[in-house]
């Protein structure tokens, strides 16, 4: 039996200015168009969610944070990866406290890594990344959304304006 791969992302989220930390991921593998997302991937085999996702956020944006100062605030239930290899699950965590400046660590997959007003999202955004921003900053407490059931929405949407 195959388990179910895992996804992580994180919401760096400065509450005094109204902002968060999003990237412009330019890779089109996944859109055909350059979209908005929150930082975040793959977590290595045998990897704890919460250091794979303050590992990520470093790899992408030079941000450190203490992996056990997160928040898990969200799951998303994904039916089908963009990347063609089966449902995954987005386990997303929140910092509000972090070390560094957020910079464009990965210049060759993201166009920009930008401190975004959280009242004005930019689009388009991937799914799962619009989902998890907009429950959090909602503050809906139900933690748990899926994506791609909907077999009528093209999986590969982005969200638009």
């Amino acid at each position: 039996m195959q388990s179910l791969r895992q996804a992580v992302c994180l919401i760096v989220h400065d509450e005094k200015a109204g902002k968060v930390a999003c990237i412009h991921y330019a890779n089109d593998s996944w859109s055909t168009v350059p979209a908005w997302t929150v930082p975040g991937g793959k977590v290595e085999e045998g990897e704890r969610l919460d250091l794979a996702a303050a590992r990520e956020l470093h790899e992408e944006t030079g941000l450190v944070v203490d992996p056990e100062r997160l928040r898990l605030v969200h799951t998303v239930q994904v039916r089908a990866g963009w990347d063609g290899k089966g449902p995954f699950l987005l386990s997303v965590f929140a910092a509000t406290s972090w070390q560094g400046e957020l910079t464009n660590a990965e210049p060759d997959k993201h166009l920009a890594v930008l401190w975004v007003d959280a009242d004005a999202l930019p689009t388009p955004m991937f799914p799962t990344s619009h989902a998890a921003l907009t429950t959090y900053l909602a503050g809906d407490g139900r933690g748990f959304s899926t994506h791609g059931w909907d077999t009528s929405v093209d999986p590969r949407a982005l969200v638009r304006a």
